[in-house]
């Protein structure tokens, strides 16, 4: 009894007061973890709502669709028309230029990263290639006028509009270059070691131990990074906002002026139209639609990162 007296009042493992103050501070950060938790659901759950009440109100005074498969753009000029096709083209453009550019270069950085730089190597280019992260968009857009622009036109000649989607895009692909890059090369890294030594031990060389083992046993982890970076240039504004222009356009040619729906809020924002005419609220309709386009290509992401988890756990 005394052996067991002196344990409680030391504050030991059977000490009440050590439980109790162990179950207070647990209590605290449950607290404090959902609180984050409930904030950033909250916040989002704003956004949405504020959306949804303009996109609602402008609905009520031009037709779904009409705004879904209407061909013809004109939100600021009279004679009004909100076909939104042309600025989801845009969009869809510019992504995918910059998708082309980012993706083969960024997985391309990741392989080398992982299995071929050693420590040394590494250390040095993945905070070099981290750097244009951090670059502000609007030097990239500054960059993609003063630079990139001149040298398509001294290579492909007039043709190549002072504002044109094929700058734009290649200034966005280097922007998210980063992005694919490091979380590929981290889902790489994360790769056991054991699958590695048994595909060395079966004869393989390091390149076919780097695309048939590394790569697809990652390749959740690469798929997320492209989504990721998809939607990054999906939702780019400054960029574009100064490379591409502001042409409602549906055509092919990556030469001319495109607008995307990033760059037409921008134009709304900071124009003149007043809140609750018709322009104001296409540009939350607008919004909504950018919206929807980045959970879509979150759902898609979801479903295939399951079904690749499928085939390789």
């Amino acid at each position: 009894m005394a052996i067991a007296s002196r344990k409680t009042s030391a504050g030991g493992p059977y000490s009440l007061t050590g439980n109790r103050t162990r179950d207070l501070g647990e209590l605290v950060v449950h607290v404090l973890l959902f609180a984050c938790a409930f904030v950033s659901v909250a916040t989002t759950a704003a956004i949405i709502f504020v959306l949804l009440q303009e996109t609602v109100s402008f609905f009520r005074d031009v037709s779904i669709v009409d705004y879904v498969i209407g061909t013809k753009w004109s939100a600021l000029i009279e004679p009004r028309s909100f076909g939104v096709l042309p600025l989801v083209w845009g969009t869809v453009i510019v992504a995918g230029i910059a998708g082309i550019i980012a993706l083969p270069i960024g997985l391309g950085a990741a392989v080398y990263l992982s299995e071929y730089a050693g420590g040394r190597i590494r250390g040095i280019l993945k905070p070099m290639l981290e750097i244009l992260a951090g670059i502000p968009t609007i030097v990239y857009g500054y960059f993609a006028v003063n630079w990139v622009t001149p040298q398509l036109q001294r290579v492909l000649g007039d043709q190549v509009g002072f504002f044109n989607a094929l700058s734009a895009g290649i200034v966005v692909g280097i922007m998210i270059i980063p992005m694919v890059s490091s979380l590929s090369e981290d889902a790489m890294h994360a790769v056991p070691d054991s699958l590695r030594e048994g595909a060395y031990g079966l004869g393989g060389t390091k390149f076919d131990v780097s695309t048939r083992v590394v790569v697809p046993a990652a390749l959740s982890g690469i798929v997320a990074s492209f989504i990721l970076a998809l939607s990054r240039a999906v939702g780019e504004t400054m960029a574009v906002v100064l490379a591409a222009g502001s042409t409602p356009n549906l055509g092919l040619n990556p030469l001319e002026s495109f607008q995307t729906m990033t760059a037409f809020i921008v134009q709304v924002a900071l124009g003149d139209a007043a809140a609750g005419t018709i322009e104001y609220r296409a540009l939350f309709a607008v919004g909504m639609t950018l919206f929807l386009m980045t959970l879509l290509m979150n759902v898609v992401s979801q479903f295939l990162l399951a079904k690749f988890r499928d085939v390789y756990q």
